[in-house]
């Protein structure tokens, strides 16, 4: 009777991933500590290594990071490349083994088991792995290599940038139990101030401490996880990608905006951004939802489902509008403005095409992702943006 087989789970994280993307379309960044975050009221998104000298970290707000390192060059993101990007590194890991469960643009737990007799050692497969994303996307990544996606995500954290690292059945309690508590995954900055309470500071406190108390202190379902997860144990598969539940677009303003007018154009960019990647991904929404968030930082949600699911940029900003016109707080400043797809489907609603009119929106905005593909993004805009945009510039002249 043959052994069960032992995992091997890779875990890939991109280094300083959207910070290399623009190194990477500008090398003159190259040496440079370079942030991604725009606007002094934005968050940075990304800093390379050598900005991270300066204590610059992703989610700190701009103007922060600008105070910590004036010398710095910020630059705004670009969503469309970093997933264009993305999209490749993915197929990349899909060319070694189907079982890929992507956490986010920039990394993904793959299970190379069943790869191990045609590819070689988990190693092997990490090694080529990071040579071809290098070689095909001039972007670097590091690997952990281990028999569970826990073990595997810590060992990618302790071989950055550009390393790999693996841990086998043997050294895990070796490696783990010496980390902070907040090395667990799942324990935030409120459960290890709980446990630094408890007299518990490292993985291995944590181990040696009974069961049933952690379960006392943090209650069933973390205590347990909690104590699993300080012996190394962790059972969870490594799970193909879902489907899209939403997509969403949202821009936080330079300067607060209080004109009904400019906070409508801002809100059809963002239709028009959120509805691009929903026709590009072939999907259809039956739910709309919009935020908003004041300049004291509290938001208000709204959402409308509808009858059939739509993909029109027109028709989406329809809804949009009448959500925001319905709030009714004209003059309200406002920092931040949000528009969210969900209850996608792909299945495309026949309705749809009975309307001459509906048909010939959905027509015109084919023609236009068309051209944006071939073009690119900013060669056709609505005609509401480009005249906001117009005026723009002749009050900047």
């Amino acid at each position: 009777m043959n052994e069960p087989t032992e995992p091997t789970i890779l875990h890939v994280d991109m280094d300083a991933f959207y910070a290399s993307v623009a190194e990477l379309d500008h090398p003159e960044l190259r040496g440079k500590a370079v942030v991604v975050g725009a606007g002094a009221r934005g968050v940075v998104l990304s800093a390379n290594y050598a900005a991270r000298k300066f204590g610059i970290r992703a989610a700190m707000p701009v103007g922060r990071a600008q105070r910590m390192a004036p010398h710095a060059i910020f630059v705004a993101p670009d969503h469309h490349r970093y997933s264009e990007i993305s999209e490749r590194v993915m197929q990349i890991f899909n060319s070694y083994t189907p079982i890929v469960e992507p956490i986010s643009l920039d990394e993904a737990f793959l299970d190379v088991t069943g790869a191990r007799k045609l590819l070689g050692t988990g190693r092997e497969i990490a090694t080529s792995i990071r040579a071809r994303v290098e070689k095909e996307e001039g972007i670097t990544c590091s690997v952990g290599i281990a028999p569970s996606k826990f073990i595997a995500k810590l060992a990618s954290q302790h071989c950055k940038p550009n390393g790999m690292l693996e841990i086998t059945t043997d050294r895990i309690l070796t490696f783990l139990h010496p980390l902070p508590v907040g090395a667990i995954w799942g324990v935030g900055p409120k459960t290890a101030e709980q446990l630094e309470r408890l007299g518990l500071h490292t993985v291995a406190d944590i181990a040696n401490t009974p069961r049933a108390t952690l379960i006392r202190a943090l209650g069933d379902a973390a205590g347990a996880s909690l104590y699993e997860l300080a012996w190394g144990r962790d059972y969870r598969d490594v799970t193909p990608e879902e489907p899209d539940k939403s997509i969403s677009a949202a821009e936080t303003f330079s300067t607060d905006l209080d004109n009904p007018i400019e906070i409508l154009q801002e809100f059809l960019r963002m239709t028009e951004k959120a509805t691009a990647r929903l026709r590009e991904k072939g999907l259809f929404a039956k739910t709309i939802s919009i935020k908003v968030r004041f300049a004291d930082f509290s938001t208000i949600n709204r959402s409308k489902t509808l009858p059939l699911a739509i993909d029109s940029t027109h028709e989406v900003y329809e809804v949009v509008k009448a959500l925001y016109l319905a709030l009714k707080i004209d003059r309200a400043r406002l920092r931040l403005v949000g528009v969210a797809l969900e209850n996608l489907q792909e299945d495309s609603p026949e309705q749809l095409v009975l309307g001459a009119r509906e048909k010939g929106w959905r027509d015109a905005e084919g023609a236009i992702d068309r051209a944006k593909a071939r073009f690119g993004r900013g060669s056709v805009r609505p005609g509401r943006l480009i005249k906001a945009e117009s005026d723009e510039d002749e009050e900047d002249n």
